[in-house]
């Protein structure tokens, strides 16, 4: 009877957990690939599950937010969705490599066009933004998600500190801290380095390649000097025993 109760407790304990874990993580988020750094551009991923058992997910839409504007943002085509980048007038200018911009993305929407995320799937979408804001630690970004059922679930509830997470969380991009150079300086001296190793390899390889060329050569002209002198003596040898059989 014991046994029974204690499997019994434990196997609602275990599917609590279960519905708990699938709750907490089921919602749209948005993850970089690699570092999103603060000043910089990033490629990041809008990761999209299917929530419904009876019901595929048809439709995306991310706003922007508005109080740090990107005025870079460009999709990576999804097969099987249409893409839409909706952009809106700043009413103040951003300063970008000197060039004043007067709009920015404050929205991206990506259709179903012969694709879908099934139930138990998901899907994400990549973009390439920038320039990331210096002041700010986070961008949030707010989701609306469409199922082929006419259902919609709009992930725009802000997490407050201290607070729990909210039912319906708006996808939060975390950022770090700036780098030396935003547009790339570290990797184009990384590859720079790189690249004069490999050089500096390669003229390695070629002088180790020709002095073993070199080396062989000599080889086969000392065996083939010491070939010609012993075919000499050979042939010396050989009239000489020829004479005295003669004589």
């Amino acid at each position: 009877m014991n046994v029974s109760r204690i499997a019994l407790a434990g196997g609602v304990a275990a599917s609590t957990v279960l519905i708990l874990a699938g709750t907490a993580s089921a919602h749209v988020s948005v993850q970089p690939q690699g570092e999103a750094a603060k000043g910089g551009y990033a490629v990041i991923n809008f990761k999209v599950p299917n929530e419904r058992d009876d019901a595929s997910t048809t439709k995306l839409e991310v706003n922007f937010p508005t109080d740090h504007p990107l005025a870079s943002v460009m999709p990576q085509p999804v097969p099987g969705w249409d893409i839409k980048v909706t952009t809106s007038k700043l009413a103040k200018p951003l300063d970008m490599h000197g060039k004043k911009i007067n709009e920015a993305v404050s929205k991206v929407t990506w259709t179903a066009d012969g694709g879908k995320i099934e139930p138990g799937r998901f899907q994400q979408f990549p973009l390439s933004v920038g320039q990331l804001p210096e002041d700010a630690d986070q961008l949030v970004f707010k989701a609306i998600q469409t199922y082929d059922n006419k259902e919609v679930v709009r992930w725009i509830e802000e997490q407050k500190d201290g607070a729990e997470e909210p039912e319906s969380p708006a996808p939060v991009l975390k950022l770090t801290a700036a780098a030396e150079d935003a547009h790339g300086a570290t990797a184009a001296s990384g590859s720079d380095s790189t690249d004069k190793k490999a050089t500096d390899d390669h003229a390695k390889d070629e002088q180790t390649t020709a002095s073993a060329s070199s080396s062989s050569d000599t080889t086969a002209r000392v065996l083939g000097i010491v070939g010609i002198v012993i075919g000499v003596a050979g042939v010396a040898f050989g009239v000489l025993a020829g004479r005295r059989r003669t004589a």
